[in-house]
């Protein structure tokens, strides 16, 4: 059994793949093997999460979910624990494997119930599986609800209820308890949806169990794609050696995203930073960073640099983009810059040619900007994550870094995309953004290929939030910035 964590290499696989990998891994084994492994992973799991307890409540559905739930609670009786099973569903209909673990649960003495226990001390989310589109409804949907209402720890088995395992959107509305301890554990594959979109809340912590199965060879959907390599640096260097950023943007009243990209920048390690303005009464100088080197932005060659643009550019960056897209020799689309582009169809026949072209080009919509990109709603953006970025990439010929809960790196190549595990809450205050484009084109001016430096730089940002201590000052997009690693 493995805790999946940020610094996690792995591959993800879509419903339909888990499907094939599982009825190959039960063809190679005798009947019932799988559930009775599955049951017992559940169970050890459960005595981990809550050695002390009592009473556990293992909530059944009525497939092959629910005999995974039969089977940990009779493997939960024989270690000397109370068990209570509610069991929803026609006995008579049920798979043949569950059928085989509900009474091997009858035969432990495992207790049966019409109604959830008063008191217990952990919960078992059995109820649905990875095949279940319709959201929960009547009783099982009260189940659910006073699951998650409750503080006590819940453990999902495979994924949970009414969670798209592919996209990770929720079919009900449910909302755990900010208190309640949350944890899944998953077989056979990983899937995509418990990363990202409603799964991360939703799982909790991801816990993985391949069965005693050996791999399995299938098409990825997407995948974990780790804590990036540490760079070295030669003695032997100097300020040219680590390239040129020019952020552009900082429209009138808007100067600070601007300057938070350079910053993030500057602190990521590149050799130099030009700030190139769009408000032209703008101070000569920071002050508090004269590092950054402050230009008007329509002066700067760009030939040679690495270009962020669109931070805090409001309308008037778009007059730039023309050249910007023409010229930059590797680029960071973001903000006010995307928003442009998605409202001038010259724009994006520009970007394309640009793709096609095969300069170094990263955008980084968050979910409304995508929307705008690709011609849609929000929503449709949010209820396939991995499709929207992958379009995007694949359209325009750039990466995608598609932000949010899980967010998704996507280029046009025949690779799966790469969802991020770092990142938090405390991400979401005004600049962050600004921060980690930034942080991307300083990893592009190093000469990171456009994937690498976009994966990377938004481990790295996510990261720092994740490792931001307990208790300190709230994590400021300048404390970010000045976090970024070198």
């Amino acid at each position: 059994m493995q805790r999946i964590t940020s610094a996690t290499i792995a591959e993800l696989f879509d419903i339909a793949a888990t499907r094939r990998i599982e009825q190959a891994a039960a063809a190679a084994l005798p009947a019932h093997a799988l559930m009775q492994r599955a049951g017992l992973a559940v169970a050890r799991l459960a005595m981990a999460i809550a050695p002390h307890a009592r009473t556990i409540w293992v909530a059944c559905g009525p497939g092959n979910n629910g005999g995974d739930g039969f089977e940990a609670a009779a493997q939960l009786r024989h270690r000397g624990f109370f068990p209570v099973v509610t069991f929803l569903g026609d006995e008579g209909r049920l798979p043949p494997d569950a059928k085989a673990s509900l009474q091997r649960a009858r035969d432990a003495g495992v207790t049966f119930a019409s109604t959830p226990p008063s008191a217990y001390e952990l919960a078992i989310d059995a109820l649905l599986g990875i095949g279940s589109t319709r959201p929960p409804e009547g009783t099982m949907a009260e189940w659910l609800a006073e699951m998650h209402a409750s503080a006590r720890p819940v453990l999902s088995v495979d994924v949970p209820s009414g969670l798209n395992a592919d996209t990770g959107t929720l079919t009900h509305g449910i909302e755990p308890a900010q208190s309640s301890a949350r944890s899944c554990i998953t077989f056979l594959t990983l899937k995509p949806g418990l990363f990202t979109a409603q799964g991360r809340d939703a799982a909790g912590a991801v816990w993985f169990d391949n069965l005693g199965c050996g791999a399995f060879k299938d098409q990825p959907a997407a995948r974990i794609a780790g804590a990036p390599e540490t760079r070295r640096r030669a003695h032997a260097s100097h300020k040219g050696s680590f390239g040129d950023v020019a952020v552009i943007g900082g429209a009138p009243g808007m100067a600070g995203a601007a300057l938070l990209a350079g910053s993030a920048a500057l602190h990521s390690g590149v050799g130099r930073v030009f700030v190139g303005l769009l408000d032209p009464s703008a101070a000569p100088v920071d002050i508090a960073q004269p590092e950054l080197m402050l230009r008007d932005a329509r002066t700067l060659d760009l030939s040679g640099m690495t270009a962020v643009c669109g931070c805090g550019g409001a309308e008037a960056v778009a007059e730039l983009l023309p050249r910007v897209l023409s010229t930059a020799a590797a680029l960071v689309l973001d903000a006010d810059a995307l928003n442009a582009i998605a409202a001038d169809s010259a724009l994006q026949a520009q970007l394309v040619l640009r793709g096609k072209g095969g300069a170094p080009t990263v955008i980084t919509p968050h979910p409304l900007e995508a929307a705008r990109l690709l011609g849609c709603t929000v929503g449709e953006v949010q209820a396939d994550r991995l499709a929207a970025a992958r379009r995007l990439a694949v359209h325009f010929g750039v990466v995608t870094v598609l932000k949010g809960s899980g967010t998704v790196v996507a280029d046009a190549g025949s690779a799966p995309p790469a969802i991020s595990l770092t990142g938090n809450a405390r991400l979401a205050t005004a600049g962050t953004g600004d921060v980690l484009a930034g942080m991307i084109g300083a990893a592009l001016a190093m000469r990171q290929p456009a994937f690498e430096a976009a994966h990377e730089a938004v481990w790295q940002h996510g990261h720092i939030a994740d490792t931001w201590p307990a208790g300190a000052a709230p994590l400021t997009a300048g404390a970010l910035a000045r976090r970024a690693p070198s």
